[in-house]
């Protein structure tokens, strides 16, 4: 009796139940699309945020000291220390090393210019790598500034590694009246410039060379000043502040293994000796405070589809109720229990909730793909788990659109309902 109630119930309200239904499968898929957009954001807006510059900074360990006697500095007057270049590899050694996404050495070397047209100038030699191929273990990979810095315009073509070819900064360009494919003078040494470089900051003003030349006219064989490193972070909160030297061992554990840009970098200096990487703070708190910006953002969107949704089933079911306030009457007349009342709303409330979170949950899965084309050029996954909890969000949003309904239709007099006086 009680599942003819029910199925009775659907076949001669129809509209009204298709109302309800359609107004749950709106939110829902607003929902699924706004909560599978933001399981999947973090990574693709990290891949985004990774275009516009390297997050770790690694430096000799000795260029940190500082030593002062009342205000003289007396570290020695030489050309200070350098990190070795066969050490580089080991970055992708370390223990989130899926999530180095590239690194450049840098090597400046202060020289003086001269070209064919007869102008000079004094300014540095950069040497980094541009497109190099190195191996680490058994594994091959490629990195350089054209993968941590992909804002370089290049005027001409990117020199080779293994070449003599170099880049010339775009305004120092301008002021020595150099195109591409002319010649530069540096001691006794002819670099073709391959490209004029275009970048918005100091590279505009230098000459940036593959990483070998620079070591060859400083004379230092596998010297590296600087090491830029852009790696996946997960943004800073609370427990990454932390000192890792006051946790316990089951918090440094924890905090060695989460994607801190602050545990990225003590990884990087355990890997390369004599070394001190940090965090670049500006690029590192801008990704939080963007990821935080857009998932508060998505959070509310979400909450207001759900909230409308809840609204509307509210609409829906108290008419539905008032249609059927005289079978109320009769039912309560023959002796049937307020629960027994409530739980053929429910299950009806339930029903609905299944339905229209399945169709909700399917159209969304499509939405939050869509968007992730639109936004980010990739698609989101979904993740099977995100279905049970999205059906379980449609029927909690039902039963409070319908619980004060349902509370309202428990209170009908029988008497007064069956008379039509209610």
């Amino acid at each position: 009796m009680f599942l003819r109630l029910v199925y009775q119930s659907f076949r001669r309200q129809q509209r009204r139940k298709l109302l309800a239904g359609v107004s749950i499968a709106l939110g829902v898929t607003v929902a699924t699309a706004m909560i599978a957009v933001a399981t999947d954001i973090g990574d693709k807006i990290n891949h985004e945020l990774r275009s516009y510059g390297a997050n770790i900074a690694v430096t000799p360990q000795a260029d940190t000291l500082d030593v002062r006697i009342g205000g003289v500095d007396l570290k020695p007057a030489n050309d200070g220390s350098y990190m070795n270049e066969a050490d580089l590899p080991e970055i992708k050694g370390i223990f989130w090393r899926n999530n180095i996404e590239g690194f450049a050495p840098f090597l400046p070397v202060p020289i003086d210019i001269k070209s064919a047209a007869g102008g000079g100038a004094h300014t540095e030699l950069v040497g980094t790598y541009f497109e190099k191929h190195l191996r680490y273990g058994k594994e091959d990979f490629t990195t350089g500034v054209r993968k941590i810095s992909p804002w370089w315009k290049v005027a001409g073509a990117w020199p080779k590694d293994e070449s003599s070819d170099v880049l010339l900064g775009g305004a120092l360009a301008d002021r020595l009246n150099v195109k591409v494919g002319d010649h530069l003078q540096v001691g006794d040494r002819s670099l073709l410039v391959a490209g004029i470089l275009t970048t918005g900051g100091n590279e505009d003003n230098q000459v940036v060379a593959p990483l070998a030349l620079a070591q060859a006219v400083l004379g230092r064989t596998g010297a590296v000043k600087q090491i830029q490193v852009s790696a996946l972070t997960k943004p800073e909160d609370d427990f990454a502040r932390k000192n890792p030297k006051a946790l316990s061992k089951t918090d440094f554990d924890r905090w060695f293994c989460s994607p801190y840009a602050k545990s990225i970098a003590f990884q990087v200096q355990q890997a390369i000796p004599n070394s001190r990487a940090v965090e670049i703070r500006q690029v590192s708190q801008n990704e939080g405070t963007v990821l935080s910006r857009i998932e508060g953002l998505m959070l509310l969107v979400t909450l207001a589809a759900l909230l409308a949704s809840a609204l509307a089933v509210s609409a829906a079911m108290a008419t539905a109720i008032m249609e059927r306030r005289s079978e109320v009457g009769l039912m309560k007349a023959m002796g049937a229990a307020n629960s027994a009342i409530a739980g053929l709303f429910f299950t009806e409330a339930a029903l609905l909730a299944l339905v229209g979170g399945a169709v909700g949950f399917a159209v969304g899965s499509l939405l939050a793909r869509r968007i992730g084309v639109w936004i980010f050029a990739s698609q989101v996954n979904i993740s099977p788990v995100l279905f049970p909890v999205v059906l379980t969000i449609a029927v909690i949003v039902t039963f409070l659109g319908s619980a004060a309904s349902i509370r309202k239709a428990l209170q009908y007099d029988p008497v007064m309902v069956l008379r039509g006086d209610a």
